[in-house]
């Protein structure tokens, strides 16, 4: 009695396969595969199915949208619509405001300078009269010392002239006494002197 040597394997290992068998197995597996058709929603089987989920979706994203996004929306754009509309309108009332300020301060400076220009002239006529005020007083002053200085002069003038003649008949009894030898008198001098001019 010969005793062969089993090799001992466990209860839940899996039982040895042939690769062969497994080779013929798999290509009988991905035969079967392509003979079902392809891709599963392409199937008659599966359509309603797909039909109803595609209801069911469309009803709830039209539920989303008409009851909770385009009110949303509808008031945001609303809101911007007033908030474009209210902004135009207060810049229109600036503008307004601005071109009603601009205006008011063209007439004040229209009077400014109507009011300085005024100003000017009757400065200008003041100084004038003011300066021929002075001009007056002055050539009064000048005329006055003029009308002194002139009857000095004729004083002295009057006083040199009185001098003249008797410096001239002394000059002239001087001459006279050098040529002749001979005095001649103070009177016959004056006479002399008188007759000469």
């Amino acid at each position: 009695m010969t005793v062969q040597a089993q090799t001992a394997t466990p209860l839940d290992a899996p039982h040895p396969v042939a690769v062969e068998d497994t080779h013929a197995t798999t290509e009988h597996a991905t035969g079967a595969e392509h003979e079902s058709g392809g891709l599963p929603q392409f199937e008659f089987q599966h359509w309603f199915g797909q039909i109803v989920y595609l209801i069911f979706l469309f009803a709830i994203l039209y539920f989303l949208i008409a009851k909770i996004f385009a009110p949303r929306m509808r008031r945001v754009f609303d809101e911007r619509s007033a908030t474009i509309s209210g902004a135009v309108e207060a810049a229109r009332q600036v503008q307004a405001e601005a071109a009603g300020q601009a205006e008011a301060a063209k007439r004040e400076v229209e009077d400014a300078r109507a009011s300085a220009r005024g100003t000017a002239s009757a400065a200008s006529a003041r100084v004038a009269e003011e300066a021929k005020a002075r001009a007056a007083a002055e050539e009064a002053a000048v005329s006055a010392r003029i009308a002194e200085a002139e009857a000095a002069i004729a004083k002295t003038r009057d006083a040199a002239m009185t001098n003249v003649s008797t410096i001239a008949s002394d000059t002239a009894g001087a001459i006279v006494e050098r040529l002749t030898g001979k005095a001649p008198t103070a009177a016959e001098a004056a006479a002399a002197v008188k007759g000469a001019a």
